[in-house]
């Protein structure tokens, strides 16, 4: 199985690469930038490494077209995030929804998401032009509802979010409650298990579904999201 993996370098993205690449599964790993791999041996176990500022919307376009020449992937995790400050969107956002648009579709897709989601605001004021501010609550309502809007666009792609909860990651800190191994198990389970239940369109924590805000599941306000993204970027999403 190839699976895609973004934001390898650190924390639960790197705690995921290696879990798949240890059972055997081919997986690229995506960084920032080359000096994110500390660990030469950690590449060595890797189908390939891939790097891109995913604030910068030409080398998150760069990034997509690296990853097609691999082929189709069996999984993408969209996992790369960042807190606060001014790329919050661009990464947590709208480079996943690049991503989902110019990359070949993969059978399976694994956005990263959080139960902040659900103080996200449904305004979508982050991807106004007047405004082009959001918070990581809003940035995650917006890629839970990508998630499941794609869910029910594309019949032939699984598409789920997952709560990872608060881990103690370098994001997380070191005063996160919930367990870092458990952190990154459920994207791993939804990239290789047989059968899953629902098969799409799940939002998760801990390999259970929970409900997630109203408004990732609202057709309307998917449509209007993808909508906004496709003007923000000029890409659209098939």
């Amino acid at each position: 199985m190839l699976t895609l993996v973004t934001g390898a370098a650190s924390g639960l993205g790197l705690a995921t690469a290696q879990a798949l690449a240890a059972d055997g599964h081919e997986v690229v790993v995506h960084a920032r930038n080359a000096s994110r791999f500390a660990d030469r041996a950690f590449l060595d176990g890797m189908r390939g490494a891939l790097c891109a500022d995913l604030a910068n919307l030409d080398e998150t376009v760069a990034l997509a077209e690296q990853a097609n020449a691999y082929g189709r992937f069996d999984a993408v995790i969209h996992n790369a995030g960042v807190l606060d400050g001014p790329e919050v969107l661009s990464v947590n956002t709208v480079a996943p929804f690049v991503l989902t648009a110019l990359m070949r579709k993969p059978r399976r897709l694994i956005y990263v998401s959080s139960s902040m989601h659900r103080s996200g605001s449904t305004t979508l004021r982050g991807l106004a032009a007047e405004t082009s501010r959001a918070s990581y609550s809003d940035t995650k309502l917006y890629v839970t509802t990508l998630a499941l809007g794609v869910a029910k666009r594309w019949a032939d792609t699984v598409s789920h979010a997952v709560d990872p909860g608060w881990v103690p990651t370098r994001m997380g800190g070191p005063r996160a409650t919930d367990d870092l191994e458990a952190g990154h198990t459920t994207q791993l389970w939804l990239a290789t298990a047989d059968h899953i239940d629902p098969f799409s369109g799940g939002y998760w924590y801990q390999r259970h579904t929970q409900r997630p805000h109203p408004a990732a599941t609202d057709a309307a306000f998917q449509s209007e999201l993808i909508a906004v993204l496709e003007a923000h970027t000029g890409i659209v999403l098939s």
